[in-house]
């Protein structure tokens, strides 16, 4: 898919990883629909920033969870661009335990709601009514950005990252991924980016990587076959790969985790045997 010129919806688009594929498809000439919903401060940065680029880029402040309001976000970019060629569903609540800690406290009695209701429901609520947009391409793409959480769960070093109910999100988005994939074709490609410990998104830079020990992030690190968390740029190359050049897949679901579903242990040597 040639990117200038095409119309983009991008879910996150004010900070970390939709942040850097926002650009990654403004660089290539793609006009953009950001909505956001808080952080208000990241959010006017990225108005402003991309305000600067062309008159073709649009934000909005619209709650992805409430079917209304997405109906008006796509209203707006019929308004604005006539229909819609990429999805970037990159929408999640996250919770990690070593900030939020357990689902008994007082303060967490939303917290499992709010991770379905985000990190999954949100997805299917902007895909579905995106699909009569997304028809009228005569190519389109959607990416559903999504986690390991979905492997792994809440064990091993990442239990002190991965929430019960994200990963449980987690684990439907690829079964929406498939579904959409079939539903789309053969003119809307639908794939899946499933992410590891990535900077600003279980990674550094966010409260609950601070939170964690030395030793604790060396575990984690160590787990790591590559020994290092990823960056929003390289998530940003991934999705154009994804976007611009991966024509004849769809329903797939790529792995970018620096290994760590395979974990850090090495094989043992070759046994000797006994024939």
């Amino acid at each position: 898919m040639e990117i200038a010129g095409k119309r983009a919806l991008v879910l996150g688009g004010s900070r970390g990883i939709g942040l850097a594929i926002a650009r990654t498809l403004a660089t290539q000439g793609a006009r953009l629909a950001l909505p956001w919903f808080d952080w208000p401060e990241s959010a006017a940065a990225m108005v402003e920033e991309f305000g600067s680029m062309a008159k073709d880029h649009f934000a909005l402040r619209i709650d992805l969870r409430q079917p209304r309001e997405v109906a008006t976000l796509m209203a707006a970019i019929e308004q604005r661009f006539g229909g819609l060629d990429i999805l970037i569903n990159n929408i999640e609540r996250g919770g990690m335990p070593i900030l939020h800690g357990g689902y008994h406290r007082e303060v967490n009695r939303e917290q499992w709601q709010l991770e379905m209701a985000t990190t999954l429901h949100a997805k299917w609520l902007v895909f579905d009514q995106a699909l009569p947009l997304l028809r009228k391409s005569p190519a389109a793409a959607v990416l559903n950005i999504s986690s390991i959480a979905a492997f792994i769960g809440r064990c091993g070093p990442a239990g002190l990252l991965f929430n019960d109910g994200y990963a449980a999100a987690n684990r439907g988005i690829s079964s929406l991924t498939e579904t959409w994939a079939r539903l789309g074709a053969p003119t809307i490609r639908v794939n899946e980016l499933m992410l590891g410990l990535i900077d600003q998104r279980h990674g550094p830079g966010t409260r609950g990587w601070d939170l964690l020990t030395p030793a604790q992030r060396q575990a984690l690190l160590r787990h790591t076959p590559l020994g290092r968390t990823g960056s929003p740029e390289e998530v940003a190359k991934t999705v154009l790969f994804l976007i611009r050049d991966a024509d004849f897949m769809t329903g797939a679901t790529i792995r970018m985790d620096g290994g760590f579903v395979l974990g850090g242990e090495q094989p043992p040597p070759m046994p000797e045997g006994m024939l």
